[in-house]
């Protein structure tokens, strides 16, 4: 009985969802010139810890302080591009 039972259910199986053929394409959120002072903050923090190595208390720190605190975050900051979005043309 329990055989019978079990040709008698069928499983259904679902077919695979087919994938999209492209990508979406989606801008870079930092710009040339985001990576340009990321650049320049990390040059700076680099030379605060070698000056930081060489025993020099008063460049070291303000260097890392205006490496870490100041160029980085404008590096972020600066010049966001912003999402692009397409606009509806308005009905007359």
């Amino acid at each position: 009985m329990n055989k019978k039972m079990k040709k008698d259910k069928k499983v259904k199986q679902k077919a695979p969802k087919p994938r999209p053929k492209e990508k979406p394409k989606t801008a870079l959120l930092f710009g040339k010139k985001n990576y340009l002072w990321f650049g320049i903050g990390i040059i700076v923090i680099i030379i605060g810890y070698i000056a930081l190595g060489m025993g020099d208390i008063t460049l070291a720190p303000i260097l890392l302080v205006a490496g870490y605190c100041v160029i980085i975050p404008i590096s972020i900051l600066i010049g966001i591009k912003k999402g692009k979005t397409e606009q509806s043309p308005e009905k007359k």
